[in-house]
């Protein structure tokens, strides 16, 4: 039986919809990428029987689009869970109608991208051998660790900020009641609840950060920890960090575009709010040249001749289209777009986000073939050619993420309703007593 929402519900009530309501649209688009997801499942299935020869990876290619995509859906895990904890850390008002899609996009993403090494296996079950014979003198060993702790922490992160609104759709009646009594774990708002919540979120956003920063770094020490030309550098970890939270604040803006249109959701994502993020965004992109410059200064600056090979192959070789179009997509786009008043509407932030999310996907394509395709001993240079087998698996993980992303506006609110509430209710006080902390006393006089 259904209950009658109360006032602060009506209010609310938008969130709510796309729980309740579902249009054709939902389904056709569902359909479609169930379709390719399906496809992408039966050419994994194929690679598992006939193994990795119906690839175009081989030697001494023997990475190709799997590690790609890993560090790729990796890195856009820190869109969630990292972003959320610093805007909440920082007590961002605005940052209460982001925070959940952010959070979603990191359990989502991180699951996809785990998955993929499994993928460049010819042997999955060879996967086991790392918890039954793994060494801690290898980072493969570090990154099982790292990418394990982050997701188990973020997917808390994730589900303890909405046991409030899950209680409200318990509340509410309708279908699956029975498991959203059980998810709600028994919440009824009660001040001593809301004290508990509270302390809980406060103590899960500051060790996410640490946690999530580590990750990336210790995805970056699989290629610095070699002696590979292109990858032996000091700079890879920050450098993998910077570009993880470039590439999720630009997923995220996506997201945020995407949603806001499919479901109508003007009144909560505003333009300001993607104003803040496209500051971000801009902000991170400078960072990124910064990061990308420096890390091409010390190799010229020193060259090394095997390091020189590999930046003159980047730079006016076989892959200098990808190399100048990931500086086009991930600096001079976003920096044109983003610094003009003009240029900076939804329509632009959005085509500057596709471009950023594009450029970091060539930048890993940049990081991880180039190297390989390009030994130290006297071969001829490697060629890597993707196959339709690793095309399919790609558009596979695409089509997944936005499903799991769907699927979960289905059954839960993608905003945050009670966080809404608490800063229509007690954020309007806390801002205004902060900024009377910030200013001179009222007794004070200018001379």
């Amino acid at each position: 039986m259904k209950t009658k929402p109360t006032a602060a519900q009506d209010r609310d009530e938008a969130l709510f919809r796309p729980i309740y309501e579902t249009g054709t649209g939902f389904y056709v688009a569902f359909g479609i990428l169930g379709i390719i997801f399906l496809w992408a499942l039966y050419m994994y299935v194929t690679q598992v029987w006939f193994g990795l020869g119906l690839t175009g990876m081989n030697q001494p290619v023997t990475w190709g689009f799997y590690i790609v995509n890993f560090v790729f859906f990796i890195g856009i895990s820190h869109a969630g869970t990292l972003i959320s904890a610093i805007l909440r850390l920082s007590k961002a008002e605005w940052r209460r109608p982001i925070t959940r899609m952010a959070e979603v996009i990191t359990a989502i993403v991180l699951a996809i991208g785990g998955l993929h090494p499994i993928l460049d296996l010819g042997r999955p079950d060879r996967m086991l051998n790392l918890f039954t014979a793994g060494r801690l003198q290898s980072p493969l060993l570090w990154d099982v660790t790292s990418i394990t702790a982050y997701f188990t922490a973020s997917t808390v992160y994730l589900y303890l900020p909405m046991i409030p609104d899950i209680a409200r759709i318990r509340d509410r009646g309708g279908k699956l009641t029975w498991l959203y009594s059980i998810m709600a774990w028994g919440w009824t708002g009660t001040e001593h609840q809301q004290r508990v919540l509270n302390r809980a979120i406060n103590i899960l956003m500051i060790m996410v950060i640490p946690i999530a920063i580590s990750v990336h770094t210790v995805i970056s020490y699989i290629f610095s920890m070699t002696l590979q030309p292109g990858w032996h550098s000091t700079i890879f970890g920050p450098y993998f960090v910077v570009g993880a939270i470039f590439s999720g604040i630009a997923a995220l803006m996506i997201v945020m575009i995407a949603f806001r249109r499919a479901y109508h959701l003007e009144e909560y994502l505003k333009e300001i709010h993607f104003r803040y993020l496209s500051t971000l965004l801009l902000i991170m992109s400078i960072i990124w040249f910064y990061f990308t410059f420096s890390e091409y200064l010390t190799g010229v600056f020193g060259a090394e001749p095997h390091e020189m090979h590999i930046i003159m192959y980047k730079f006016t070789g076989p892959f200098a289209f990808y190399f100048w179009g990931m500086v086009l997509c991930n600096f001079v786009l976003p920096l044109i777009i983003l610094s003009f008043r003009r240029l900076r509407t939804i329509k632009g932030m959005f085509i500057a986000s596709v471009a950023v999310v594009i450029g970091m996907w060539l930048e890993r394509l940049i990081i991880v073939v180039p190297s390989l395709a390009n030994p130290r001993l006297d071969l001829p240079a490697g060629i890597y050619v993707p196959t339709i087998l690793e095309w399919a698996l790609f558009a596979g993980g695409i089509s997944a993420f936005v499903m799991g992303f769907m699927l979960f506006s289905k059954f839960f609110p993608l905003i945050s309703i009670w966080e809404i509430e608490e800063g229509r209710t007690h954020g309007l006080r806390e801002v205004e007593e902060r900024i009377h902390s910030y200013l001179p006393g009222r007794g004070a006089t200018s001379s």
